[in-house]
């Protein structure tokens, strides 16, 4: 399979597949493709799987698009305003962000990683459940904004922002760390706490959020349809 992400600040991964070969989506994730790409909908491993997928923000079902006959192409696209970023897996796991999944090789595993920490998935604001991807293969993620890449050694830490976590190396830990300070928590606008990724491993970080977009834009949205 070979790949070119297009399309700027609303990009398009345009995948060109060998025949026989397969690409992996989740439904309504294909945007445009060749004639020659056959469609099945599938659980991709039973009803635990299923179920797994729909707690950490996929849907239930998963489509397979198999290039029949002759090479074909196939398109995912973003569905808000950011990047996609192209994860090689050889064996190694990677720890996503609900709903960052787009795409992938028929190699690629997507499964439910339950974050153990019950003030991490309380308060960090990347939730109890997020996303695993493992197996052998390339794997595509939606990031919001611009994706910026830290390599952290052994015990280095990384404070991020609630919602700023797009993906960690499965080496890497998650815990939460509350702000200090009353003035700083009432006025600070920063929230009550942060996200803490200690190394060894890569961390991706985001941008931008929804929730910020939301928020920058809700003053300037008419009330009650006015």
């Amino acid at each position: 399979m070979k790949y070119e992400i297009k399309g700027g600040s609303f990009p398009a991964v345009i995948c060109t597949v060998e025949p026989g070969e397969t690409m992996i989506t989740e439904g309504g994730g294909m945007s445009w493709m060749s004639p020659n790409m056959k469609m099945e909908t599938t659980s991709n491993g039973g009803i635990g799987k299923v179920f797994g997928r729909v707690f950490s923000g996929e849907k239930m079902f998963q489509n397979k698009y198999t290039a029949v006959g002759g090479e074909g192409m196939i398109a995912f696209s973003n569905s808000f305003p950011g990047d996609i970023r192209a994860i090689e897996l050889n064996g190694n796991d990677v720890i996503c962000q609900k709903s960052a999944f787009l795409a992938s090789t028929s190699g690629v595993e997507l499964s439910t990683f339950f974050n153990k920490k019950l003030g991490a998935g309380v308060f960090g604001g990347e939730g109890f459940i997020m996303q695993r991807l493992s197996g052998n293969g390339i794997a595509f993620i939606e990031i919001d904004g611009s994706a910026i890449t830290y390599n952290l050694n052994a015990g280095e830490q990384l404070v991020v922002e609630t919602g700023r976590l797009v993906t960690m190396s499965a080496t890497c830990k998650m815990d939460i760390q509350q702000i200090r300070g009353v003035k700083n928590v009432l006025f600070g606008g920063e929230g009550l706490f942060n996200t803490i990724i200690t190394g060894p491993g890569e961390v991706v970080v985001q941008t931008m959020t929804l929730p910020k977009v939301a928020s920058a834009i809700s003053p300037f949205i008419a009330k009650g349809g006015d």
